[in-house]
């Protein structure tokens, strides 16, 4: 065998051994997460105006976590409650959320104290309550603003 036809098949067999060992790349398609009607939340304004939603409850540590994460859209009618059992200052971020939203901070007698409005899409940014609260209301960006929701202004809610 001469040097040329060794190289030949040298390279050729090293060719082989790397293009047959490549393994196909998995794709995970992720699922769409979609919304599922948990309760009703409504919203009593000082002039006595209601402002009504649909709730998704956000109440073990895997759902706190995962929110509104991964979600593509919500509709206005339709927000996420997050429950915790004491009264604290909150504090949430927007990672892996993609669409953006008003969070409502809600104390332990069910008076809203605080707000933090048109959290952005994917910023990690800590979106504090400034002051102690027991539940948080995610709902679509403008919305607060929209219905004229005060802090004052009270909830109640019932699950199904």
């Amino acid at each position: 065998m001469t040097i040329k036809s060794y190289f030949s098949v040298l390279f050729l067999s090293l060719v082989l051994v790397f293009t047959s060992c490549k393994e196909e790349k998995k794709v995970i398609k992720q699922t769409e997460v979609t919304f599922t009607k948990e309760g009703e939340l409504t919203i009593f304004k000082k002039d006595s105006t209601l402002v009504n939603f649909d709730i998704e409850i956000a109440e073990t540590e895997y759902e706190t976590q995962t929110g509104l994460m991964y979600r593509n859209s919500m509709k206005p009618t339709r927000g996420m409650l997050f429950i915790f059992n004491n009264m604290q200052p909150r504090s949430f971020y927007m990672k892996n959320t993609k669409i953006a939203l008003d969070l409502i901070f809600i104390d332990d007698k069910n008076k809203i104290v605080s707000f933090q409005k048109n959290a952005k899409p994917y910023n990690e940014a800590s979106l504090s309550s400034k002051v102690p609260a027991k539940y948080v209301f995610e709902i679509n960006t403008g919305l607060v603003d929209e219905k004229q929701i005060s802090i004052g202004d009270s909830i109640s809610f019932q699950t199904l």
